[in-house]
């Protein structure tokens, strides 16, 4: 294999690329949730089960599938998350009521857990410190590029075809995704195609490897893992709203359509992508302009995001379903930029030998907290209305703000190789 420049960007885009497969898989359910709930007889409540099932193996798991490839290596681990998931997905097409479609959802979960500890692991491996928010603003974008995909094609294929075949078409994607990242993915140290002056740059700011990587037991001890946990558990149920959630809002709320949803319900994701990578450049761009620390420019930019999460809490005042969307898409930029700062956090204060476990704990903390939030809407919305729940979100992000800001102090990076 010839030598390839600045490989580690090629790494990321890899990355991304499964990012995207596994969000096209998992926001196929979102996207036709009005017509299952026609199709398989289900009532509101029915279908947040069925989002809770996928939630709740999603966040059991995401420890476990970060110690996996931490321990067992990136390469083979991610690849067979990646096989895994898409089977899980295209297993939805058998589905015949809210019972097994929540079986189903429960086994794509436990498969879909692994994407963001592997690709916060992979960057941490790849990137050095000054790089990492720019990388996983990239890595970042596939989960909302995988979301804004999902409504135009999950649509065409249930026209053409029928939904069934959707779950399939989604599946199969991944599949392709996951051989492409066996044949093409090794670590800096043993891939064949990096060049010696890439390989120098990124050992050099390695954090010095310890005796051993931190027990999972000494991680959920250390401050720095609640710090950046809290702020995750108030974050992550705007993300997964917004994913499972805005199909049947608009359908049940604002009157859409199958069709007017395609043509919609994709724009909160167009600019989510732009949030999650612009979010990436923001840090680096504070510490240039603004004179902060690494630790500070990273915090900045999630209190920046906060703010903007006010626009999606009043979406409840929207005199139009456009203008509802508008909300929507500033919500998608804000929770990305956000969410983009706090992963990379997670990949800067934590080794790369235990970052992938770090991080799976840390989603496991957002994780429980859309589930909890998921079970909520399902308990609520038909009652009250979605907008006093779209509120709570906008307080919930300023809450963690403020946590991280109060805590920042015990945010210390590892020592790194001189």
């Amino acid at each position: 294999m010839g030598r390839v420049r600045h490989l580690r960007w090629w790494i990321v885009a890899l990355i991304c690329a499964g990012t995207v497969a596994n969000y096209l898989a998992r926001n196929s359910l979102g996207v036709l949730a009005p017509e299952l709930k026609v199709r398989l007889a289900m009532t509101t409540q029915q279908y947040s089960y069925v989002v809770g099932a996928f939630q709740f193996a999603y966040t059991v798991m995401q420890p476990v599938a970060g110690f996996i490839v931490d321990r067992f290596g990136l390469r083979a681990g991610f690849a067979l998350f990646g096989v895994a998931w898409s089977l899980a997905n295209m297993l939805h097409a058998l589905a015949f009521g809210w019972i097994s479609l929540a079986l189903f959802r429960g086994l794509l979960g436990l498969a879909e857990s692994a994407a963001v500890p592997s690709g916060i692991k992979a960057i941490a491996e790849w990137f050095p410190a000054r790089e990492r928010s720019v990388a996983v603003g990239w890595f970042n974008a596939g989960t909302s590029l995988g979301a804004l995909i999902a409504p135009p094609l999950v649509v065409a294929v249930s026209l053409w075809a029928n939904w069934r075949v959707a779950f399939a078409v989604t599946g199969a994607i991944g599949l392709v995704w996951a051989a492409a990242w066996w044949v093409f993915y090794r670590p800096p140290g043993q891939h064949p195609a990096i060049t010696e002056d890439e390989r120098a740059l990124i050992a050099a700011d390695r954090p010095a490897t310890p005796s051993r990587p931190a027990s999972a037991g000494e991680i959920v001890r250390t401050s720095r893992f609640w710090i950046i946990a809290i702020p995750r558990f108030l974050a992550e149920p705007a993300w997964q709203t917004f994913s499972f959630w805005i199909p049947l809002y608009l359908a049940t709320e604002r009157g859409m359509d199958l069709k007017q949803i395609a043509l919609f319900a994709w724009l909160p994701f167009l600019a989510a992508d732009l949030g999650g990578v612009l979010g990436g450049y923001l840090s680096p761009f504070l510490m240039r302009r603004a004179g902060l620390r690494l630790v500070p420019s990273r915090v900045a930019g999630v209190v920046l995001a906060a703010v903007l999460m006010i626009a999606p809490g009043c979406i409840g005042l929207a005199v139009s379903p456009y203008l509802a969307i508008a909300l929507f898409c500033v919500g998608g930029f804000a929770h990305q930029m956000l969410s983009v700062l706090i992963n990379t956090l997670s990949a800067d204060v934590f080794t790369p030998e235990e970052v992938g476990t770090a991080n799976g704990f840390i989603g496991q903390a957002g994780w429980l907290g859309g589930l909890l939030f998921s079970l909520l809407i399902g308990q609520l919305a038909d009652t009250i209305g979605y907008a006093p729940l779209f509120a709570a979100l906008s307080v919930f992000d300023l809450i963690g703000a403020a946590v991280l800001l109060l805590g920042m102090k015990q945010l210390r990076l590892p020592e790194t190789v001189r």
